[in-house]
């Protein structure tokens, strides 16, 4: 019998669009708003797929987050410097689906959306 494995409630993954691949090793930090005051929750680095999907093992509240990526030590092996020297991502936790905040990457601009 196979346990299936739960996924973090937010997952996130970094597609370096000047490359067309992940970005591999990127050092990634959540936040949570609490009392207007960020809080650090969890913290990890991107995998081989540019992705961090086990960070959180608990459910996560109804409130405000915030993802902040770590753009300098990725582009220091890349042949072009980053503009940004990180990416900060806030968002609103308002329902219990599951939520998955991508990041598409380029050495002089940054995207997001809502995945699923």
């Amino acid at each position: 019998m196979n346990k299936s494995i739960k996924k973090s409630p937010i997952t996130t993954h970094i597609l370096d669009t000047s490359t067309g691949k992940p970005a591999e090793n990127v050092a990634v930090q959540l936040f949570l708003l609490t009392n207007n005051e960020w809080e650090l929750i969890a913290q990890g680095k991107t995998n081989s797929d540019g992705r961090i999907t086990d960070w959180l093992n608990t459910e996560v509240e109804f409130a405000t987050y915030k993802l902040v990526f770590d753009l300098d030590s990725y582009y220091e092996n890349q042949p072009t410097p980053a503009f940004y020297p990180e990416a900060q991502i806030t968002f609103r936790l308002q329902d219990k689906k599951h939520h998955h905040i991508p990041l598409l990457l380029s050495p002089f601009g940054y995207s997001t959306y809502r995945g699923s």
